[in-house]
């Protein structure tokens, strides 16, 4: 029999912050209003099995999933569980205005809610925010309300599930069950703005308004002062007053107010624009019109406290900044999607956003790992159920109109390496139009299709020889997987998940270095434009990140990194010079 492996308490350095409400910042900054009850905390919570026999009954910290160590549940979900969230809530007097909305941030997988016994609504799918107008069910201003939660999350695969898997191991993970990001209260006038829609280029900014009052007023705060703009309509367009362009290095962020009959929300845009032209020499992508070289690294969003959430927004801080600090200006986002502050956080500190689109199906490690990895990366697709296909892309649709606003999002991933992979060009199309602002990356790694923006690759076990030949960016969307495992600091003590293994930190940084010099820059000046290093920081069996799992350990010193970043951004100028 094979013997249970104690995997590591790992505890990351914002659990002590934590507080008896966590993540109480406001979660939607760029649609803010002053009304705002935040129910994260402590909920009653049960698991009931089969004929409904309860299986555990204690305490939840919410939004942490019931399977994070600091969710204080301690409960692994099984398929057949339901799980069973509650708690009491009062709204003041000067909170309620006409209306009252619960929202979710993201609830995983199956929810239905109940307010004082009335159901408001249900909702299926993990990882999008949803609410519900509980006005008419609610209890007098100060008396208690009872809130009730019930999720089910059965693993169906018809629905978007990212890196998790029951039977967790190397490149899959915990999954994670019921409520996982905040749940708050809101309240908002009859005819209230329930979304804003920005565009911009370099030049002008459109902001679109779903709902309000005919007659609108737009405040923008600049250095300079305020400037008032009075329409009518739907949308207004103009050109601030002296132009501040955003990027990585210059991340400037315009700041507005929006009032519209009794309702007022605050908001953000920033002038930036994400394309790609044939160049002198190599098709290259372009922020502001210039050449720009996007040098990042793949994103799992993973923390050894709270599984899909840090203990605090701190954890989201920390991956960013310490990343920038080591030269690197963009993270890949890897099949999941954040709370929106982590998107915020990357509008506000400049770190641009590759985004994968969640998927769904089922995977083959044959079909789609093994042998594409030696040879087939060419005419492979799978089959997708009717379901299957209206959940993805309404799915698809939804994240795009949610990211919509965030500046830092440059650039989209519909496929990963083939995982759930269907009529991959009719999608690029249809994905395309929803949002020709940024750049689609189609198949990212292997089983190409006709339409994509980009010419995506993936190279783990072979040297990196690559020249663009599509006609498009050459991207090197993922790459790398060098494990160095410090000890203490890892999840699994017994086994080890990587590409290639380093004993050191002399001998790790060694191997960045000859990896990113010797292969990366000579390839830079073969057309590439894109990088992505696996990965931020370990996750579970994982030891390939810079990061330790616990954030406790950054594996490597910022000036050889700063060093590698430098050599890149050289040679990416000097080929797109000429």
């Amino acid at each position: 029999m094979k013997k249970k492996i104690e995997f590591a308490l790992l505890k990351t350095p914002f659990e002590a912050d934590m507080g008896e409400i966590p993540f109480s910042e406001y979660p939607r900054p760029a649609l803010k209003r002053d009304s705002y009850i935040c129910l994260n905390g402590k909920w009653s919570f049960k698991v009931l099995g089969k004929k409904g026999k309860i299986k555990k009954e204690t305490e939840i910290l919410v939004p942490f999933p019931p399977q994070s160590r600091i969710s204080g549940a301690d409960y692994v979900t099984d398929i057949s569980d339901v799980l069973v969230y509650e708690r009491d809530f009062t709204v003041p007097q000067d909170f309620k205005k006409d209306r009252v909305l619960l929202h979710f941030g993201a609830v995983d997988q199956i929810t239905q809610v109940f307010v004082n016994g009335e159901k408001v609504g249900e909702h299926a799918g993990g990882y999008l925010p949803f609410s519900f107008d509980i006005t008419d069910v609610l209890s007098a201003a100060g008396e208690i309300n009872r809130l009730k939660v019930t999720v089910r999350d059965r693993m169906d695969r018809s629905y978007p599930y990212g890196k998790q898997r029951m039977k967790r191991g190397g490149m899959w993970y915990t999954p994670v069950s019921g409520i996982w990001q905040t749940v708050w209260l809101e309240s908002v006038p009859s005819n209230y703005v329930s979304a804003l829609k920005i565009d911009t280029d370099t030049e002008k900014c459109t902001v679109t308004v779903r709902g309000g009052e005919k007659a609108k007023r737009l405040r923008l705060r600049t250095e300079q002062g305020e400037k008032i703009y009075e329409f009518e309509g739907e949308s207004l367009t103009f050109s601030p007053d002296e132009i501040h362009l955003w990027t990585p290095e210059t991340p400037y962020l315009y700041r507005f107010t929006l009032e519209s009959g009794a309702d007022k929300v605050e908001s953000y845009f920033a002038l930036r624009e994400i394309s790609a032209d044939m160049g002198e020499m190599f098709p290259r992508l372009l922020l502001n019109g210039k050449p720009y070289f996007f040098h990042g690294l793949l994103d799992q969003g993973y923390f050894s406290d709270g599984i899909y959430l840090p203990a605090t927004p701190e954890g989201f801080k920390n991956d960013i900044l310490q990343m920038k600090k080591l030269g690197f200006n963009m993270l890949r986002k890897h099949i999941k999607i954040e709370p929106q502050l982590f998107y915020y956080y990357c509008d506000l500190y400049g770190m641009a956003v590759f985004q994968d689109l969640v998927n769904s199906g089922g995977y083959s490690f044959l079909i789609d790992t093994a042998l594409p990895t030696v040879f087939l990366r060419r005419g492979v697709t799978h089959r997708a159920s009717k379901k299957r296909k209206a959940i993805f892309e309404s799915s698809a649709k939804e994240t795009v109109e949610l990211l919509y606003n965030h500046p830092s999002v440059v650039y989209y991933t519909i496929f990963n390496e083939g995982w759930g992979q269907y009529e991959a060009d009719r999608l690029y199309g249809d994905m395309k139009a929803l949002d020709g602002s940024r750049v689609w990356d189609t198949t990212s790694g292997w089983f190409k299709t006709k339409k994509s923006d980009v010419q995506s690759e993936h190279i783990y076990f072979k040297p990196i020889n690559l020249t663009a030949r599509e006609g498009r960016p050459l991207v090197l969307s993922e790459f790398g997987g060098f494990s160095y495992k410090v000890k203490d600091h890892s999840f699994n003590p017994v086994e080890t998940y990587g590409y290639r293994y380093y004993e050191t930190e002399e001998e790790y940084t060694a191997a960045l270095e000859k990896l990113y010099l010797c292969e990366i820059v000579p390839n830079v000046k073969n057309g590439l434009c894109a990088t992505v290093f696996t990965q931020v920081s370990d996750v579970e069996d994982e030891t390939n990140g810079l990061l330790t799992y616990d954030r406790q350990i950054l594996k490597v010193k910022e000036e050889p990194m700063q060093n590698i970043a430098k050599e890149i951004f050289k040679a990416f100028e000097e080929t797109h010079s000429k």
